[in-house]
């Protein structure tokens, strides 16, 4: 069989005699990269350069927790149901009153300037 390399796939269709499926380019001939240290990979033996700032069981505890969850991913945290829901709710209520109040004054000429 013949070995089709991308200079005679680029002659033969430059000539028009046949139409092949384009040959991706060649990579180079490097080794890939070699894996990090074993040491490396274990926290024991790497020295840290600061204090965590949670303890490790905790931490995975807290994970674990955020993980399992079904509810929304704006409402997992604590306090997030106030930010996301209560202050929003407030705000286009409070609006609406004042609007109301606005429309009210309005059609009954309360506060005209004469």
């Amino acid at each position: 069989p013949i070995q089709l390399t991308r200079e005679t796939t680029k002659a033969a269709a430059s000539l028009g005699q046949v139409s092949l499926p384009r040959i991706p380019p060649s990579r180079s001939r490097r080794s890939p990269p070699s894996p990090p240290p074993a040491t490396a990979s274990r926290p024991s033996t790497a020295r840290m350069t600061e204090a965590p700032f949670l303890p490790r069981e905790r931490l995975f505890k807290q994970q674990n927790y955020f993980q399992n969850l079904t509810k929304h991913t704006y409402l997992k945290g604590r306090y997030d149901v106030i930010t996301s829901v209560a202050i929003p709710l407030a705000l286009a209520a409070s609006s609406m009153f004042m609007i109301g109040r606005g429309v009210y004054n309005m059609s009954h000429g309360i506060g005209k300037k004469e």
